[in-house]
Order: C-alpha cells, then structure tokens, then sequence
C-alpha cells in the first residue's frame, strides 16, 4: 500500500457558510494531508474555498495504486459532504493525485 494525497474539486452551488464548511473540515479531518511528510513540507489545506465557491478538498488515503486511492477519496469526499448535507449542493469534480508520501 502506498499514501497518496489526492485532490477533489468542486463547486458549492447553495449554502456552505463559514460554520457549514468547518463542519466539513471536520468530517474530512481523519484524512488531513497533514498527517504526511508531503501534506506537512507543502503546508497542503485539506480544504481550499475560492471567491467563486469553487474548492478543492486534499486527503491522504491508503491504496495500491494511483486510480484505486482517486476512488477512494472522491468517496470520501462524498461522505462528508452527505454528512454536512451538501451532497446535493456541491457537485465534484474527477479526483487526481496531488503527490505520494514517500515516508517510511
């Protein structure tokens, strides 16, 4: 298995205030990219909002390769938005890998 720190874009197309987009950090937290030597050296936000409601969410993830660590963030990109109930307000977009943590 290897750690890749994966990026997950998207829009959010209603409500996602300030408290709304902390809560969503929070549900994201387990998966913080800094939590690697990668997340750390680059200072990479888990959570990046632009003034256009755009985002990016980074999260590390466990995997055996670059495709199957995609899926699994996107997942669980997916999850924390259900969780905050904007699953049906902030569309994504296709995951990619940011880096690999060469630690270890």
């Amino acid at each position: 298995m290897t750690t890749y720190v994966i990026s997950v874009p998207g829009t959010f197309t209603g409500g996602a205030g300030p408290e709304v987009r902390d809560e969503l950090v929070r549900a994201l937290r387990p998966a913080d990219p800094h939590h690697t030597d990668l997340g750390t050296q680059e200072d990479i936000d888990i959570l990046t909002v632009h003034d256009d409601d755009t985002f990016t969410v980074r999260l590390t993830v466990e995997a055996d390769s670059g495709p199957e660590a995609e899926e699994k963030a996107r997942r669980l990109t997916e999850s924390a938005l259900t969780a905050v109930g904007l699953d049906a307000t902030a569309p994504l977009g296709p995951a990619v890998v940011t880096g690999i943590d060469t630690a270890g």
